[in-house]
């Protein structure tokens, strides 16, 4: 049996067995997993060519090696997902439970199987409690400090959740889907280390529940973490690797991870979809545009991760672009988070930052854990000046994902706005921590040194150039690192960055009054230095422009003639245009 073929039967299986248990996120996971393998030539029939067309030239233009199986650890140490179905009894009394569940009637799904001692009896009456208790909490929230407040509601349900499945592992009579929801469950109340044990546990022994993954991935914060679980190999890991890289700002490791998945599951929308979200992180912009195009083709009712993508015509000023996705995902499902947040950003880029914060707070009500809404509200309320509520905003960013280095940023931007660079240049630094390859956060930084209060100058150059290495798009770094070598008195150093600047603005044609500073300065600084062909060179281009840079040219060029005696005689008005 071919790898692929393996993969689609263990898909299969696990699909059912998942959403009979309800734990119907995984199941949907699944699913897109299975739809996402390259069929077999020789079974290819029309009726599955929807999923053949696609464009996989896009799908596979960045890829950098081309990998035809199960990546190489993707040896199954469960063959298929089998597991004991010991409903057989009683299995009236879970069907009713289920459809009450179905309908979110959460007690009176516990209730029934209240008798029922069977392992899947028992994980849907306990899952269905921790549910019911959620529920309760959200609304303890509401009632007590609105939707978007702080509170101290807790799940009341987790004491005894807890108490019971701890004895139920004592006696080795859970199964992997307990497992996981006790792990959920220690991680609810604190205990971190061992619900990591417990949730690798469940994955080794059932390796296709994603959301198990999932909620062990929000347990690794660091690299030693992840090095130190004991996890079997089978190609689901994989997966969780790539997405742990990921977010641990690891994203050539989690690029390499997806590429090589792609050889199995060719037309993964979840993987096309995480390539973008890595390939955004490394401000690949134009290669991130095209996934998402391909991405809407195939899926065009997809709201899940279309917030990045507009994320991405807002930094490109795509007007049209973003208006049309706004529309499209208004159309699709208006009250998603991710649809509230691109919204958002539609009114952003249009300057009507109030109506932009209105649905951001509307995604939080959806959501009031949400990163992003919170990120981007905070960005918004630093463009209304109203300082206070950014930081607010940020602040519950990083209570939900410390990792996160925008809401650092704009800490950082906030404080600086308040007058108090020391703090600006704590949270700059967390920034640039967690994303050091983005030149924006180092040249914040930099100009926080530079302020009057802190006024170190050695190192903001230090930043600038950081910032120079990190692909600077916005071009300040290398004219910010020649002024301020100018002024700290280094002519030397002041030339080459001036030189730079130079080959880059006319690399990319621009203009505008930094060449004209640049052409002045090497003209100036290499006529001190007796170095007159090329301080020649600078004074022609300078004559050029018609404003006074065009008479200090002049002057330059006489006191070269002046200073030089064996210079040949010349007529400074031939440099006239």
């Amino acid at each position: 049996m071919s790898s692929k073929e393996s993969c689609r039967n263990e898909l299969r299986t696990a699909i059912r067995q998942l959403t009979d248990r309800c734990l119907y996120s995984a199941s949907k996971w699944a699913a897109e997993q299975l739809v996402g393998i390259e069929q077999d030539p020789a079974k290819f029939t029309p009726s599955n060519t929807r999923f053949q067309r696609g464009s996989s030239s896009i799908r596979r233009r960045f890829r950098t090696n081309e990998i035809t199986s199960t990546p190489p650890t993707g040896v199954a140490y469960v063959s298929t997902p089998v597991m004991e179905e010991d409903e057989v009894i009683h299995g009236d009394f879970y069907l009713l439970a289920k459809s009450y569940f179905d309908c979110r009637e959460y007690r009176r799904a516990a209730h029934v199987l209240r008798d029922q001692t069977g392992n899947k009896s028992v994980f849907l009456r306990c899952y269905a409690l921790y549910l019911a208790g959620e529920k309760r909490k959200e609304e303890e929230m509401i009632e007590l400090e609105g939707p978007l407040g702080k509170s101290d509601a807790v799940n009341r349900e987790l004491v005894s959740l807890e108490r019971e499945l701890s004895s139920l592992c004592k006696n080795g009579m859970i199964d992997p889907f307990g497992l996981y929801l006790y792990g959920l469950v220690l991680k609810e109340k604190g205990n971190e280390n061992l619900a990591r044990k417990v949730l690798v546990e469940s994955v080794n022994s059932y390796p296709w529940n994603w959301s198990a993954w999932s909620e062990l991935q929000s347990l690794c914060t660091t690299v030693d973490i992840l090095n130190g679980l004991n996890l079997s190999n089978h190609w689901m890991k994989e997966f969780f690797l790539a997405s742990v890289y990921q977010e641990l700002r690891m994203h050539n490791e989690s690029l390499s991870k997806y590429e090589n998945l792609q050889g199995t599951f060719t037309f993964s929308n979840y993987i096309q979809a995480q390539i973008a979200k890595a390939r955004y992180s490394l401000r690949e912009f134009e290669q991130v545009e095209v996934i998402f195009e391909d991405l809407l083709r195939n899926d065009p009712y997809r709201v899940e991760d279309m917030d990045t993508y507009s994320n991405v015509l807002y930094t490109k000023e795509c007007f049209s672009a973003l208006s049309y996705l706004a529309h499209r995902v208004i159309m699709t499902d208006k009250y998603r988070p991710e649809s509230c947040c691109i919204i958002g950003n539609y009114y952003s880029l249009k300057g009507q930052h109030e109506k932009s914060v209105i649905y951001f707070r509307r995604a939080l009500k959806l959501n009031k854990n949400y990163l992003s809404a919170w990120t981007l509200m905070g960005h918004e309320y630093v463009e209304m000046k109203n300082t206070p509520a950014a930081v607010d905003a940020y602040r519950r960013a990083v209570d939900i994902n410390p990792r996160d280095y925008r809401a650092w940023y704009g800490l950082g931007q906030a404080y600086e706005m308040m007058g108090m660079p020391h703090y600006a240049l704590h949270y700059f630094r967390k920034s640039v921590f967690f994303q050091p390859i983005d030149s924006r956060l180092w040249i914040a930084m930099a100009q926080c040194y530079e302020s009057e209060q802190l006024h170190m100058l050695e190192e903001a150059i230090k930043c600038y150039k950081r910032a120079a290495n990190c692909n600077d798009t916005e071009a300040i770094a290398l004219h910010r690192l020649a002024k301020l070598h100018r002024e700290l008195g280094y002519p030397e150093e002041a030339a080459f960055y001036y030189r730079k600047d130079l080959e880059r603005m006319e690399a990319e044609e621009r203009e505008g009054p930094n060449i004209v500073e640049a052409l002045m300065f090497l003209a100036t600084h290499y006529k001190a230095q007796k170095r007159f062909e090329e301080a020649e060179v600078y004074c022609t281009r300078l004559l050029d422009y018609t404003g006074p840079e065009r008479e200090t040219a002049k002057s330059l060029l006489r006191g070269m003639r002046m200073a030089q005696s064996s210079f040949p005689s010349m007529d400074v008005e031939h440099f006239h245009p």
